[in-house]
């Protein structure tokens, strides 16, 4: 089994996790078996848990683990699932040496961070590897090189590399910053940074350096010169409209032909044919534009606007654009603007969505956009809580049930349209948040003669959940007696997934209770997305 690791230099949120999938793409493209790895610098157990402003949008796998949003990179770019072996956080590497002492299957032995942690790190590196079958191992080290939270990762890798001689390749991608008032790009943040590993005892076999253009051959070769290194085993990753350009820029520095040698293995060039069609197929010229507006609740960040709370859902719309060959216009708008100016926030948009989310903050605001778009026809996807806010939308202004809320907003409310699962209950008085709501894929029954049904074109189809609130059942004989329409339920509960209003009443109006956001990839877009955009396009026209 072969090891690469990838460290990060200068500052954070440069592309780590994209450039370790496509790498890892490159790689399997050529025939290896692959497994990626995330180490993250955090005491937390899971991503669930954190603030979406804080930390972005916690990825969702399939198995229910809560991860970072490099797994949804690894995931879009390979093309292949992730779970719980391909995340790993300080928390979880703590907590196992502390339970390991308590029971004491260290006979006793005083307990440090050298060996036990760095033990604990390697053997989850080579137990992802021998559980994925994997001829190669990729470890994304989480910050930044001389951050003092994630000192032991970089211990494990010098460790390793080691242990093991020729089997191990170290990759730097490193911030290359280009000051306005010098015009040139400068090279000394990434040689301090190399120079901080070599006091690690690592000395990197590539660098990847990020910057706004692509490196020209002066600035390689002073890479080059002072970290000790090959002019060809410095990599230009410059800025790119689309990061599913990157595994090409890469490729065409040989990238993959010089991991390869580096670490002993048959030489083998991959095949990127349908990669290359599907670049060409997002720089075509689009013949069609919609505006969509994603009324949320996480989008601000001190004086910025971010779309990293809800990435999986940006990256989702455009899989299904690029598809449908049409442009989008996105309006990000706060929830909570909606409340204190109305629909004149909104304004007259193709399509509405109202995407995840938690607690009364800008809630009401989401019912307004769920009405809004229910009242004007526009079409409309409810994805999560935006599919419990429109049901509550629904009850108030079609059932008149003016009190009609979620009980995680309003306890005292008659009209409980959103209740917590049963078996919440307990979890909640204890205070057990963290890994306990509704996760990972769960079957769902599709009702035929439904719009959800055309969407799928079968009766039983898997989505990604993350939820505590479902529908409350009470109410769904007088939901469908006015036409809101169950069109999916649970396979195993009998739980409400899927609501939506006849095509009579609406061209497209539907709410998921579970995360296809969180399923969609380049090559393969969830096609409830695609028929969301569609819709739009055909509401544009009409």
């Amino acid at each position: 089994m072969k090891y690469i690791f990838v460290s990060g230099g200068v500052i954070s949120g440069i592309g780590k996790g994209v450039t370790v999938a496509s790498i890892a793409f490159l790689l399997k493209s050529a025939g290896f078996k692959i497994a990626p790895i995330k180490f993250e610098n955090y005491l937390n157990l899971d991503a669930g848990t954190i603030n979406p402003i804080e930390h972005g949008d916690p990825f969702l796998c399939e198995d229910g683990t809560e991860a970072d949003m490099d797994l949804g990179s690894y995931e879009k770019i390979l093309g292949q699932n992730m779970g719980k072996d391909n995340f790993m956080t300080v928390g979880q590497i703590y907590k196992t040496v502390i339970d390991r002492e308590r029971r004491f299957e260290y006979n006793g032995e005083d307990v440090e961070a050298i060996p036990h942690i760095t033990n604990e790190i390697i053997g989850r590196i080579q137990h992802a590897g021998k559980k994925n079958n994997a001829d190669i191992v990729l470890v994304e080290l989480g910050g930044t090189a001389g951050e003092y939270q994630n000192v032991f990762y970089y211990e494990a890798s010098r460790i390793l590399t080691l242990k093991h001689p020729g089997d191990v390749v170290h990759i730097h991608v490193s911030y290359v910053p280009r000051p306005p008032h010098l015009g040139e790009p400068k090279t000394k943040p990434t040689q301090l940074s190399v120079r901080t590993l070599n006091s690690m005892g690592i000395q990197p076999d590539f660098i990847i350096a990020r910057s706004e253009q692509a490196l020209d051959q002066r600035r390689k070769d002073r890479f080059a010169l002072f970290c000790n290194m090959q002019p060809e085993d410095i990599i230009s990753n410059p800025d790119v409209k689309n990061v599913y350009e990157i595994p090409l820029i890469l490729s065409k520095q040989n990238i993959e032909k010089r991991i390869m040698e580096k670490l002993g293995l048959k030489v083998k060039k991959p095949n990127l044919t349908q990669w290359e069609n599907l670049v060409k197929t997002i720089k075509a010229p689009k013949r069609k534009k919609v505006q969509i507006a994603i009324v949320g609740k996480y989008f601000g960040t001190g004086n910025y606007q971010l779309k990293d709370a809800y990435a999986a859902l940006f990256d989702a719309i455009d899989h299904a654009s690029w598809q449908a060959g049409t442009e989008i216009d996105l309006k990000m708008i706060s929830a909570e603007k909606v409340e204190k100016e109305g629909v004149k926030a909104i304004g007259n948009p193709d399509g509405i969505i109202v995407p995840i989310g938690w607690g009364d903050r800008g809630a009401e605001g989401m019912i307004t956009a769920a009405s809004y778009a229910r009242k004007n026809k526009i079409p409309y996807l409810g994805l999560c809580y935006g599919m419990q806010l429109a049901a509550i939308a629904f009850a108030r202004d079609v059932l008149g049930l003016k009190d009609a809320n979620t009980s995680e907003n309003n306890l005292d409310s008659k009209n409980p349209v959103i209740h917590i699962i049963e078996n919440q209950k307990t979890l909640i008085a204890k205070r057990a948040y963290g890994g306990t709501m509704r996760l990972g894929g769960w079957e769902e029954k599709i009702k035929k003669g439904t719009l959800a049904y055309s969407i799928y074109g079968k009766e039983s189809v898997v989505i990604r959940h993350r939820h505590r609130y479902e529908f409350n059942n009470a109410f769904a004989e007088m939901f469908e007696k006015e036409g809101m329409t169950i069109s999916g339920r649970s396979k195993s509960e009998n739980l409400v997934e899927v609501i939506e209003l006849d095509q009579k009443q609406h061209p497209f109006y539907i709410g998921t209770q579970g995360h296809p956001e969180y399923s969609s990839k380049p090559l393969d877009p969830h096609p409830i997305f695609s028929a969301f955009v569609e819709a739009c396009y055909k509401h544009k026209k009409a």
